[in-house]
C-alpha cells in the first residue's frame, strides 16, 4: 500500500502542471518553427493490488480541498501522460459526498478515472444507496467532477423507500437522488 500511494503521490505531482515544458531551442538549431522539436510528457503506467484488509484507495477532491468521493479496489492500473492519466480500478467500492453532507455508496465490477476529462465512470453493473435508503442501479454511472453531477446509462432503476420505482435508459441527478430527471 506505500508503495502504491507513492506512486499515486507521483502521479498526483506530475499532475500538477499538465502542460509539458517549453522547448528550449539548441545552440545549433535552426529557428524555423517546423525543425524544432516538441518535447513529449512522461508517459507512467502504474499499478496497484490491494489486499482484503488494505484496498487500494484513491480520494477525489474538489477546489475547496472537500471529499467528492472516496473509492476502494482490489487493484488499479494507471497509464498516460501528465494532465491525462486514465486509471482503471477492479471490483471498485465508492461513497460520494454531496455539498449538502448526504453520501452515496455504489458498487460496480470496474471503475475509470480520466483526468482529461474529469470524469469517474463506473461500469459493467452499478448498485448504488443513499444513505436514506433510496436505491440505484443501471449498466453504468458517470460521475463529472465540474458539476458534481451523476449520469447514469442503461437499464436504470431507482426505487425511493417508500416504494416508488422509476425507470429509464437514461438518468441524470445530484448526489443525494433528490433532484433528478430520467429518460
Amino acid at each position: 500500500m506505500k508503495r502504491w500511494s507513492a506512486c499515486l503521490a507521483l502521479a498526483a505531482l506530475c499532475a500538477c502542471n499538465p502542460q509539458a515544458p517549453a522547448a528550449s531551442p539548441s545552440p545549433s538549431s535552426s529557428s524555423s518553427p517546423s525543425s524544432r522539436a516538441t518535447p513529449k510528457g512522461l508517459d507512467l503506467h502504474i499499478t496497484g493490488q490491494g489486499t482484503a484488509g488494505n484496498p487500494v484507495r484513491f480520494v477525489g477532491q474538489g477546489k475547496d480541498d472537500r471529499v467528492e468521493y472516496e473509492l476502494l479496489a482490489d487493484r488499479a492500473e494507471s497509464s498516460g501522460v501528465m494532465g491525462s492519466a486514465r486509471v482503471v480500478f477492479r471490483n471498485a467500492r465508492i461513497t460520494f459526498h454531496d455539498k449538502n453532507g448526504t453520501t452515496l455508496d455504489a458498487s460496480a465490477p470496474e471503475a475509470v478515472y480520466d483526468q482529461a476529462a474529469s470524469t469517474l465512470t463506473l461500469q459493467g453493473g452499478v448498485k448504488a444507496q443513499t444513505q436514506n435508503g433510496m436505491t440505484l442501479t443501471c449498466r453504468e454511472l458517470q460521475y463529472d467532477h465540474a458539476d458534481e453531477t451523476l449520469h447514469g446509462r442503461g437499464n436504470v432503476a431507482i426505487v425511493d423507500p417508500k416504494g416508488f420505482r422509476g425507470t429509464g435508459n437514461r438518468f441524470d441527478s445530484d448526489i443525494s437522488l433528490t433532484h433528478y430527471r430520467m429518460q
